[in-house]
């Protein structure tokens, strides 16, 4: 089986991981991650298996959020026979989409099927507002741009204009925040033109406890039902509402 360099693995990879790059690589074997093998003249030499982890080491970190240390658990548990419980859907390194006999076939097939359970984008949107993410993390900074793309310069920023919590450490809901503010940023913006996105938020979320404020105050589970539906429905409906009006002005501005 033909062994690729560390060149050539990047080059297979960042059609789908577009901020992939050989220091990333490096950095993923330091931790533990990955563990190509070494040439007598110390070249990484990379066989489809390796290929086969680090795609696995990607996605957990793009389309489900998994710092490093979780990633880890998940591969040692695998290595050692185990299930991965709690996360259907999801390819283990000998599910995504290598042939035994060349490395990288049907996993470079743009036509190919992606697997059930892969989320077409990064950002994923869970099904209820009022769900917690599903993943309970705790990231320093510096862990929080590994796992994001960002650098911990943008994620200070970030945090200055109020899009992340306050720090020294970022949970779960940091996290998606900063995959979204990625893509904007990725756009031309900075993160001073993303905090009127905090500030609708903002106001949003004052609309709902007006909303919701006579509900809440009987303290009873179905008063609290009752309040966790109408807040889901102002969401949606209020969701619906700014895209309409935006896409009309976009219109307008583009002349269609």
């Amino acid at each position: 089986m033909k062994s690729l360099t560390i060149g050539e693995v990047l080059n297979r990879l960042k059609d789908e991981f577009d901020d992939i790059t050989i220091s990333k690589i490096r950095f993923l074997e330091a931790e533990g991650l990955i563990s190509p093998d070494r040439t007598e003249s110390g070249y990484r030499k990379f066989t489809a298996e390796d290929i086969d982890r680090l795609r696995y080491v990607l996605r957990a970190q793009r389309d489900r959020y998994l710092p490093l240390k979780v990633i880890k658990d998940e591969l040692d548990r695998m290595d050692a026979g185990l299930p991965v419980g709690g996360q259907p859907g999801v390819d283990t390194p000998a599910m995504v989409g290598y042939r035994d006999d060349a490395v990288g076939t049907a996993a470079d097939d743009p036509d190919a099927t992606p697997p059930a359970g892969t989320p077409a984008t990064g950002a994923s949107r869970p099904a209820s507002v009022l769900e917690p993410p599903a993943t309970d993390v705790r990231l320093s900074a510096a862990e929080l741009a590994d796992a994001t793309g960002l650098t911990e310069r943008d994620v200070a920023q970030l945090r200055d204009h109020g899009l992340l919590g306050p720090g020294p450490h970022h949970d779960a809901d940091d996290l998606q925040v900063a995959k979204v503010a990625r893509s904007l940023l990725d756009s031309g913006l900075e993160a001073r033109h993303l905090r009127m996105y905090r500030q609708f938020a903002d106001r949003e979320a004052a609309l709902a406890e007006q909303l919701v404020a006579p509900l809440l105050r009987q303290r009873n589970p179905d008063s609290r039902r009752s309040a966790s539906d109408q807040v889901e429905r102002l969401v949606d409906a209020g969701g619906a509402l700014h895209h309409a009006l935006l896409a009309r002005q976009l219109r307008t501005l583009l002349g269609s």
